[in-house]
């Protein structure tokens, strides 16, 4: 059994943030896994598009608020807008906004979901995870040795995550009380982990170094404490810290404490 909760061992350090400029604050975490940029790309998309449609409209506005002030124009003009190039004008920019927006959004998240996020890989080269959310921490587990989860060389860890580099990881998430979200914000990705059901998330990571876990879920009074660390290790440094953590498990496991024996029988 290992044991290490990062989040409460973070409060003795400072606070990174602080130390970092106002520009750099406002960047997104980078982005350290293999189809991260599949999901940068949509959100771009999006944002560009919106803020184009909003300088449209706002052109709009003010163009005709000026062309058609009082100033230059003493007699009013009424319309009800019901004329036919009225009509063409407002259909028009409704098919524009369908059509760039939310057809190329809905064509593009489905392309994404279907032959990537929800393809999950299979085979011995994957590596599996079991997550167990609860007020207010992460318990992870991993199959140790063997392969199989919930015996007694398992390792199992409190909000603190460590995988290696180049490999797919399949991770499979519970709750023990309410709904929480497992967010790892360098991976672009985030599942709700949830009482009664099993939710899955698969992701590789390309970047070495320790990363932030959040819930991304109003879970509680203490949800802002709810961090984790994910450490990415190169292979041989992940081998060989599997190595000692199955030693140590196999020497602390107790087989009749049920905090340590949550895991369930693995299926793809």
């Amino acid at each position: 059994m290992l044991f290490f909760d990062s989040a409460k061992a973070a409060t003795t350090d400072l606070d990174p943030v602080q130390q970092m400029s106002f520009w750099d604050r406002i960047q997104p975490p980078v982005d350290i896994s293999a189809n991260g940029h599949k999901i940068m790309d949509l959100f771009n998309y999006t944002t560009f598009m919106v803020i184009f449609f909003f300088i449209l409209v706002c052109i709009g506005i003010f163009g005709f608020s000026y062309f058609y002030s009082h100033k230059r124009n003493k007699k009013p003009y009424y319309t009800y807008g019901n004329k036919k190039s009225h009509k063409n004008v407002g259909l028009a920019f409704g098919m524009a906004v369908f059509i760039l927006i939310d057809c190329a959004i809905t064509i593009q998240s489905n392309n994404d979901l279907v032959n990537t996020f929800f393809n999950f890989p299979k085979g011995e080269e994957v590596v599996r995870i079991q997550v167990m959310a609860q007020q207010w921490l992460w318990n992870i587990r991993y199959p140790g040795a063997d392969n199989v989860f919930n015996t007694d060389d398992d390792v199992v860890t409190i909000n603190d995550l460590r995988l290696p580099i180049d490999k797919k990881v399949v991770v499979q998430m519970t709750s023990k009380d309410v709904i929480h979200s497992f967010y790892l914000p360098n991976v672009r990705q985030k599942r709700d982990a949830m009482p009664g059901r099993l939710s899955r998330i698969w992701f590789e990571l390309k970047k070495t170094g320790e990363f932030d876990i959040a819930c991304a879920e109003m879970c509680g009074t203490h949800h802002y404490i709810m961090k984790g660390k994910m450490i990415v290790y190169t292979q041989d440094e992940y081998d060989s810290w599997v190595k000692q953590a199955n030693q140590v498990a196999l020497s602390a496991n107790d087989t009749e404490d049920p905090d340590l024996y949550w895991g369930w029988k693995w299926e793809e």
